[in-house]
Formats: C-alpha cells, structure tokens, sequence
C-alpha cells in the first residue's frame, strides 16, 4: 500500500470532478471553489484519466453514470493505480450504484443532486483522513496479522497485503479497539470522520472488502468477526 501523505487539505485542495452533465459540474465546481479548492473538470471517463495523470488531484468526485467507460469502471482503474480518495456520485442512495460503487473501490458516495453542506463535510472528511498520519508507532499483531500504523504496512502470514487508505484506517481503528466491539456509528466516526450523514453500508461493505484481503476463508472469517446487533471486532 503507497500512502503519499499530503499536506493537511482542509482548504486550496485540487478536485477532479468527473461528471458528464454539465450544470452539475457547475454546480458542484461553484460549491467546491467556495470552499477554497481548484476545480479541475472531465465529461467522461476518458477524459478524466488523462486529467488525473496530468495533473493528480487529492480527490475525486465522479459519477456513476457515464458515457462510455461508466463511473464504476474508472473507479477500478484509478484504484489500481492510486489510493487517492474517491467520492461517488450517484443518483438513488438505496440503488445498487452504492454497493457497487463502494465495492469497484470508491471510499465514500453522496446523493445527486447534492446537497452543499452534505458534500462540504464528505469531503473534507475525506481530504482530513487522506493528510493524517497515524499516530501509534507501535507494531500490533492479532495471529497471522502484523500491521504497523504509522508506516501503513499490513502483513498476513509474513507476505504484504494491499489495502486502500479506507480499508486501513478501518483496520487501524478496530486493532487498536483491541479486541472490543466498535459500533457501525463508531467506526463511521472514527474512519470517516462523520456520523450525521453517515451510512452504515459504507462500513458493511468495506469491511466485506477488508476481509477479502485479509481473511484466510472470507465467508467464515477468522480475525474480522461480526458480533450481532452490535459492530465488529478484530480477533487475534
């Protein structure tokens, strides 16, 4: 996992939006430059690649429907490339566009049309956990896992995993938990930085991830373990 840490982004961020409708891009550029970011704007999948590698943005917000190459596919390609972040825009919340979104590798989603408050907090919550080094610099260890928090290396049975930036902060908080029961509201708040507009699919589905990697048997798993009616805890 390559954790570039960047300057702390509350304010002057560059943001690629990708997003085909162009009112929207409006919108949503007038929305994020007033909170001090550059803009840099794509109408198709295409186009954005070609933006992000000219110029790398701190995050980028696209849209799922799109022509051509749709939202969920530029979501898989940027993650192969990059663990920068990755907010989801989509149009129903209760769609499948979220779990598949959330599942091709973007870290959180926001309901079209979005709502200016809504998106300010998403983001900067986003850009806040993206710049923070972690802060333990201890080595911790739950069986066959081995994870170093400040270093952002995860290792299972001795080989490194790859994990996205969401996928080990979430690993973080529930090892440092030791062994405790940590809420979906918990953990929203503690890896995403919110709980008002949070969602408990994000957690859900980025746990289902996080144990894809991590897990020896996904479907039965070993460390990751769900405590019903309350969260998730790491097991050693």
């Amino acid at each position: 996992m390559a954790h570039e840490l960047r300057h702390d982004s509350h304010v002057g961020s560059r943001i690629l939006v990708v997003e085909d409708d162009e009112r929207i891009r409006a919108s949503l550029r007038l929305v994020l430059e007033d909170e001090g970011h550059t803009v840099d704007e794509a109408e198709s999948a295409e186009d954005g690649l070609v933006a992000f590698s000219r110029r790398p943005p701190e995050i980028v917000l696209v849209d799922v429907m799109l022509p051509g190459i749709d939202g969920l596919e530029l979501c898989r390609r940027l993650r192969r490339a990059s663990d920068v972040p990755i907010l989801m825009l989509t149009a129903r919340s209760d769609s499948h566009d979220v779990v598949a979104g959330l599942e091709a590798g973007a870290d959180d989603y926001v309901t079209k049309p979005a709502v200016p408050k809504e998106l300010s907090a998403r983001i900067r919550a986003l850009l806040r956990r993206a710049g923070r080094a972690d802060a333990s610099p201890e080595t911790l260890r739950f069986g066959d896992l081995e994870l170093q928090p400040e270093a952002g290396v995860v290792r299972r049975a001795g080989r490194q995993v790859n994990l996205t930036r969401t996928e080990f902060r979430l690993l973080c908080e529930l090892a440092e938990a030791r062994g405790r029961v940590l809420s979906r509201e918990a953990l929203l708040d503690r890896v995403w930085g919110y709980d008002y507009f949070g969602d408990g699919k994000l957690v859900d589905v980025h746990i289902r991830r996080l144990r894809t990697k991590i897990e020896e048997n996904p479907s039965q798993p070993r460390h990751v373990v769900t405590v019903r009616g309350l969260g998730y805890k790491l097991e050693p």
